[in-house]
């Protein structure tokens, strides 16, 4: 899962089914549940997440190993190449950008001071230009979120046009889950910003961000690291605002000297967001952005396997099943541990796809949709694998129904449910809440609105292309019921996302692991053997936004 750290979860009161469900039929569907091995996953996770692949940071040698073991997987449990070069490998053309120098200059009433880099900033290096040079009046905009369907806009009323826009992370509180996911994803925010004129964006971090996005842990991630766009073919990067001369982090400390001699200070600000009611106003704040940036173009795969449908009249449509193979690769040179072995994040939710494509191919039915399965590379980087995925289908998918995707599932401890991001906006809410409920788990909302989890795994990638598509995971309902399921889950954020210690020392429960599994394959054979493919509801948000863009 890409960009996030601790959380602060919001408690759940569920009603819960047994452990044990009643004794299934027995079908083809129950058969080839039963024939799910949390021995072979377990295998699976323990290579993916060896030292010897180094983290899988996505256009690596590391990375290209476990492609190639994806790919191995795939030929051996009888799926044919889905790339449409006839291999296993749709190669993702990618644009590295590396910074070389940065800076960052402060003159408020006539005082100039440097705000120091990385300690209280980080600027983004720039996929179109090498050199960039701004200087800009700052103004305030609230959460930059324009967003009409619910009565709301940052940007009313106020002129950011040639000036540097520095706007809240995240988006308003008020707004439903996922709507408000999509209007926090930069996506949203750096096009509107460009639309409304601004030259560059500062995301402001508060308080409540640097708990979930601990600064220390983003120098280490981003600070003098490569960032990667795709190229589409014409050799412009995506996704890229062009519009926009640069960009950049800053700290609490950081955000808070931009304030100086304004009517409100940062924390009035961060309060006010809070309530879902910043007041956008021009500052005191001229900042001069200068940075340096070195191009190179290289590649790295989504590993794409092709399951032919059963049915003539199906088998031109394809369910579209997804985890991302990559990870964060080596940290920085220093002391200790310091490959991310991404053994949960996202090495099981690999070994599950992997799992679940043998037995969709080895039961004595084939689902009668063409089911396509694609493990895809730099998602840690921004879904850009997802991205150009569905920007740029294979040709064996035909027409894409639907969209199943698997991120982070974590089984420190055993759940009695399981949360389907994105299974309310469709049709496919229904298929997966019989689903889950045909394997004993019972479906329960986002437990983490203030996460934006929509936008942070791939599905959403699908979900702008037009596609039903829906997120699995581990609900936080502990089947011990002297566990807190969410704090487990807090504190696996906590103490080992995107660190070192995201490895294969940390506890699974395999029975757990198993049972998730069978639950996400019965969810794809229901899916893949509706002859009714799966539709927006009709006035879902999502719908009509992307509805016309598949």
């Amino acid at each position: 899962m890409t960009r996030s750290s601790a959380v602060l979860l919001v408690s759940l009161t569920l009603a819960t089914l047994p452990w044990t469900s009643s004794a299934e039929p027995e079908t083809a569907a129950a058969a080839a549940a039963a024939s799910v091995s949390a021995t072979r996953i377990r295998a699976d996770v323990e290579f993916l997440a060896d030292d010897l692949l180094e983290g899988r940071e996505a256009a690596t040698r590391g990375y290209e190993l476990a492609a190639r073991y994806a790919a191995a997987a795939l030929k051996s449990a009888g799926y044919a190449p889905g790339a449409d070069d006839g291999s296993y490998f749709q190669q993702v053309p990618l644009l590295q950008s590396t910074p070389t120098a940065t800076s960052m200059r402060l003159t408020i009433d006539g005082t100039t001071t440097d705000i120091p880099l990385p300690d209280q900033a980080i600027v983004a290096p720039s996929a179109v230009q090498p050199a960039v040079d701004v200087t800009a009046q700052v103004v305030f905009a609230g959460f930059g979120v324009t967003a009409p369907e619910f009565g709301y806009d940052d940007y009313a009323g106020i002129d950011v046009k040639g000036k540097i826009v520095a706007l809240l992370y995240n988006a308003p509180p008020k707004l439903p889950s996922e709507p408000r996911a999509h209007y926090a994803s930069a996506d949203h925010k750096l096009k509107n910003a460009a639309d409304h004129g601004a030259a560059a964006v500062l995301t402001l971090l508060g308080p409540d961000d640097v708990k979930r996005f601990p600064w220390e842990q983003l120098k280490a991630a981003y600070y003098g690291r490569p960032a990667l766009t795709w190229l589409d073919t014409d050799g412009s990067p995506v996704p890229s605002e062009k519009r926009l001369q640069a960009g950049a982090y800053l700290s609490p400390e950081g955000s808070a000297r931009l304030f100086a001699g304004a009517p409100i200070t940062f924390n009035d600000a961060v309060e006010a967001g809070r309530r879902s009611a910043p007041r956008a106003i021009p500052l005191k704040a001229m900042l001069t952005m200068r940075s340096a940036t070195s191009h190179a173009r290289v590649s790295s795969p989504n590993v794409v396997g092709f399951l032919q449908g059963s049915d003539p009249s199906l088998a031109a449509t394809s369910v579209v099943l997804t985890a991302h193979l990559d990870h964060t690769g080596v940290l920085p040179p220093g002391t200790g541990d310091r490959i991310n072995n991404g053994a949960y994040d996202n090495a099981t939710g690999s070994a599950i796809l992997l799992e679940v494509a043998r037995v969709l191919a080895a039961g004595p039915v084939r689902p009668k949709r063409s089911v396509v399965v694609v493990l895809v590379t730099a998602e840690e980087k921004g879904l850009l694998g997802s991205d150009y995925f569905a920007h740029h289908p294979v040709k064996v998918a035909g027409r894409i129904v639907a969209n199943v995707n698997l991120d982070m599932p974590v089984f420190l401890t055993a759940s009695t449910d399981i949360v389907a991001f994105g299974s309310e906006n469709s049709t496919l809410g229904e298929a997966v809440r019989k689903a889950v409920a045909d394997v004993g788990y019972t479906l329960s909302p986002d437990p983490m609105p203030q996460e934006n989890i929509f936008v942070r795994s791939d599905q959403y990638s699908f979900v702008k292309k037009g596609v039903p598509a829906v997120y699995l995971m581990p609900g936080f309902t502990a089947k011990d019921r002297a566990v807190n399921g969410q704090q487990v889950f807090g504190g696996f954020l906590a103490s080992h996302y995107h660190r070192p210690s995201d490895d294969l020392s940390l506890p699974m429960d395999l029975q757990a692991l198993e049972r998730f599994t069978r639950a996400n394959l019965a969810i794809v054979q229901a899916i893949a053997n509706d002859p009714v493919a799966p539709a927006w509801k009709p006035g879902n948000f999502f719908g009509k936004m992307f509805a016309g863009s598949n």
